[in-house]
């Protein structure tokens, strides 16, 4: 205990980074499985393909309700949920039979509930950082929460290809959903939803998170979420989010299909293919809270949009250079070095989507980003179906180039954006009775 004594909301910090990695193992473990189950179930590229966008459609139609139920329930319960819920639906992958005439359908429906089940991730991992992070720290805690995404898809490939080739594929989901069971348990143990509730915070600590929250979030804990029409109205919330649709686009062509065009497309072998596939995902657990430190060092001098936004709009122009110029690189390996490069390029910007969702969200921070969250699993649900097609009729290189693209138009769309500017106010009290109609001010106005 001594050694976490003062430091509970970094525990839960970590604990969130291994929930994070384990979430993305069990959503990557299917496309290192993919030529597997194809042969199983005599699927081809593009019905594997919708395989793949069953689970983000779920994932994406789910994000704004689970964010919701965070921050109507608080993190701890709905986290504890979701884990559950997705060791479940990894379990039931694993149990789909082969050789009927709806096996694809069943397959369709099975990943479609688990994205369902993950929904809830990281809308509730960020209404934990607006009650648990200082603004100041938020950077760095939300780029370790999202190193988890690039260490579990990078685990993926060698610990999946292991367990397939000594088992069968099927072991690899049966592995994951036990890993998940566990996470989720510990969880529960560890977390409470405020500082204020968990037995191991000392006062030093919630008397330094206290001083680094909003006003906003401070006096408006138990306040009503937002109204859902003063978030889809929100100039700043319609940025992000199809900021994020671009960046969705992207991060899922790696989570996805860089695997399969290593092995099928540039000829690795599968042992090349699961070391050379492990780049981007290693790229991404490095570049993300590299990122989140970088934004909270500038945040301190220049403020968060010149810092937060600055950062996010860079790093995607850096990655769509990366992502253009590897697929006209010769080499296989080189290749991937690059486009690597620009993974992890996208991953510099993952910290500030979610620190300034978080800033101008406050109490309703589960929703806002939940809303925004959506936008960047839609575009991996298009991106999930659309790169199978584009690269059948153009090729791969037109697949990166149009990811490369949209690169560029997500870049831009963050100097629209401005986290100074608090989404709503709440109504002004008096002995607990409201003196006036419920304000849901778009813009900042207090």
């Amino acid at each position: 205990m001594n050694l976490i004594r003062g430091k509970i909301r970094w525990l839960l910090i970590f604990w969130m980074f291994v929930i994070s990695a384990i979430a993305y193992l069990d959503r990557v473990n299917i496309s290192i499985a993919g030529s597997s189950i194809e042969q199983e179930f005599h699927l081809q590229h593009t019905q594997l393909g919708w395989v793949f966008s069953a689970f983000v459609l779920g994932y994406a139609l789910f994000q704004a309700p689970g964010g919701r139920l965070a921050d109507r329930f608080g993190p701890r319960r709905i986290l504890a949920l979701g884990t559950v819920w997705w060791a479940l639906f990894t379990a039931l992958t694993a149990l789909v039979p082969a050789g009927l005439v709806s096996t694809l359908a069943i397959l369709l429906g099975t990943r479609f509930l688990l994205g369902v089940g993950e929904a809830v991730v990281y809308p509730a991992s960020n209404r934990l950082v607006a009650s648990w992070i200082p603004s100041q720290e938020r950077g760095i805690a939300n780029g370790f929460i999202f190193a988890g995404v690039g260490a579990g898809a990078g685990v993926a490939p060698p610990l999946i290809i292991y367990i397939l080739t000594h088992h069968g594929w099927r072991w690899s989901f049966w592995i994951s959903a036990m890993i998940g069971l566990a996470a989720g348990i510990v969880w529960v143990w560890i977390a409470r939803d405020h500082p204020e509730d968990h037995p191991w915070a000392e006062t030093g600590e919630i008397t330094h998170i206290r001083a680094g929250l909003p006003r906003s979030a401070t006096a408006s804990e138990n306040s009503r979420p937002l109204p859902w029409m003063t978030i889809f109205t929100s100039k700043n919330v319609a940025a992000i989010t199809l900021s994020y649709f671009c960046y969705g686009y992207v991060a899922y062509i790696f989570f996805s299909w860089f695997f399969i065009y290593l092995s099928s497309v540039r000829g690795l072998n599968l042992k090349s293919s699961a070391y050379y596939g492990m780049l981007p995902f290693l790229a991404m657990a490095i570049c993300s809270p590299f990122g989140g430190w970088v934004s909270d060092l500038l945040a301190k001098s220049y403020g968060d949009r010149k810092s937060r936004c600055g950062v996010a709009c860079v790093s995607m122009a850096l990655c769509a250079v990366f992502v253009a110029v590897g697929t006209q690189v010769q080499d296989a390996r080189l290749a991937s070095i690059v486009l690597a490069g620009g993974a992890g390029g996208l991953y510099l910007s993952q910290s500030a989507f979610w620190s300034v969702s978080s800033a101008i969200a406050g109490h309703s921070a589960g929703s806002v980003s939940g809303v925004m969250n959506m936008g960047g699993q839609i575009g991996g649900a298009v991106t999930a179906s659309l790169t199978p097609v584009i690269a059948k009729h153009f090729g791969w290189g037109a697949s990166f180039f149009v990811a490369a693209a949209l690169c560029v138009l997500g870049s831009l769309l963050w100097l629209l954006v401005d986290p100074t500017k608090e989404l709503a106010c709440e109504p002004r009290t008096l002995t607990g009775t409201s003196v006036g109609p419920d304000i849901a001010l778009s813009g900042g106005e207090r």
